[in-house]
């Protein structure tokens, strides 16, 4: 099955200073994933939060499928995260302790046909960080477009 759906959160390595990455399935309904098939998905302003031990994204807008009936889905809902034990509680203990958050990067569909999200454990960037990421991505575009020029 060739698929190539690739939801990505350009924000989140901007907002966050990314510690670790790990991917995760996503329960999904019938209609949602139809609509992340048709890359119909935004996960820019979502984030992820514990509740009952369980990992949850919130704020993950899956648009309605055009051509579902009335069993289709809600547009933002929580959605489940799922992860082995192990890795659930190194998250919460790092959220808890460390004060650091977890933010979906990417909405992807692998090699099977299932549906799997990429989250990080990030720390909030400050400003003058923001502005040195800005710094060094414009200096950057300064060198290739010097490069292209000889």
């Amino acid at each position: 099955m060739q698929n190539k759906v690739n939801i990505q959160n350009k924000r989140a390595k901007f907002e966050y200073e990314i510690l670790d990455k790990y991917v995760a399935g996503i329960v999904l309904a019938g209609t949602e994933i139809k609509s992340i098939r048709m890359g119909k998905a935004n996960i820019t302003d979502s984030f992820c939060e514990f509740s009952n031990g369980e990992l949850f994204a919130i704020n993950t807008h899956i648009e309605e499928y055009s051509f579902g009936t009335h069993y289709n889905h809600k547009a933002k809902s929580e959605r489940k995260l799922l992860l082995n034990k192990r890795e659930l509680k190194s998250l919460e203990k790092s959220v808890q302790t460390k004060g650091l958050t977890i933010v979906p990067l990417r909405l992807f569909i692998n090699e099977k046909g299932l549906a799997k999200m990429e989250i990080a454990l990030g720390k909030g960037k400050k400003l003058y960080d923001k502005r040195e990421t800005i710094k060094d991505r414009e200096s950057k575009i300064n060198l290739d477009r010097l490069k292209k020029s000889y």
